[in-house]
């Protein structure tokens, strides 16, 4: 795939720094950003010894500011970007009744909102320019409704919605979307998880541990998806025959199969 430029929120651990090492790894002009400065700070050197010119940018998504500042150096470095991706995200584990308004609120900021804020601030350079694309990274929990993580599912339900939304809105102005949905795999996603279920940082991390698929798997597959513009992309096989099963199946009897499975 020819090189670009490419911007990465939650671009210093897990998914998002997969996807900067192959893009470093490929020639891209690579930017992460992240809120977590430290970290940040410690891996960009590994990012620049592939790409001279990878570039790590403090960047809270819950802050319009930040992102409007990542698009203006952007622009002024690079003369653009053609690739944003919103991979930045949080966990939050808990059944209805026992979950803050508190907690709803700060996952929807992180969650929802800071990939609204993402495609708010680069639509008009995406248009600018004369082409575009956003990278919106989901999950599985937006497309189906396991118990007990009903904000999390609400969350990612929303960005592939949003996704959809924009792949239609934006097609007229060359900007092209791509919805990644993720079951579990090995990710720092645990860290900073909000959860009233004792125990769920042992599930999660179980979860984690079983999947047969890493982040560099997954990265490579979104890369993929954004070379032939495909619109979603299920890495995990367990999860696509969920979701087919979830369309096809009268309601009740995906219920039945779904809670034998999470039993």
């Amino acid at each position: 795939m020819k090189p670009q430029r490419i911007f990465i929120t939650g671009g210093a651990s897990g998914l998002g720094f997969a996807l900067a090492q192959i893009c470093a790894k490929g020639g891209w002009q690579v930017c992460i950003g992240d809120r977590d400065i430290e970290r940040g700070e410690a891996v960009i050197g590994s990012l620049q010894k592939w790409q001279p010119s990878a570039l790590f940018v403090p960047c809270d998504v819950t802050r319009m500011n930040n992102l409007e500042s990542v698009a203006k150096q952007l622009q002024e470095k690079w003369g653009g970007v053609d690739v944003v991706v919103n991979n930045a995200g949080v966990a939050q584990v808990g059944k209805i009744a026992d979950t803050t308004l508190s907690d709803w609120q700060w996952i929807i900021d992180i969650n929802l909102l800071g990939v609204v804020r993402g495609c708010k601030v680069f639509t008009p350079l995406f248009k600018q320019q004369g082409h575009g694309y956003f990278v919106n990274v989901a999950s599985m929990a937006g497309l189906l409704d396991v118990p007990n993580m009903s904000a999390y599912n609400a969350t990612k339900a929303a960005v592939v919605s949003l996704s959809e939304t924009l792949q239609n809105e934006l097609a007229k102005d060359n900007i092209n979307v791509t919805a990644v949905c993720p079951s579990f795999f090995r990710t720092n996603l645990n860290q900073g998880m909000r959860s009233t279920i004792d125990g769920m940082d042992a599930k999660l991390d179980k979860l984690m541990s079983s999947s047969k698929l890493n982040a560099v798997d997954i990265a490579q597959l979104i890369m993929k998806a954004v070379e032939r513009k495909k619109f979603l992309v299920l890495p995990h096989r367990q999860g696509r025959v969920a979701w087919y099963l979830k369309r096809w199946l009268p309601r009740r009897w995906y219920q039945k199969m779904l809670y034998s499975r999470i039993k």
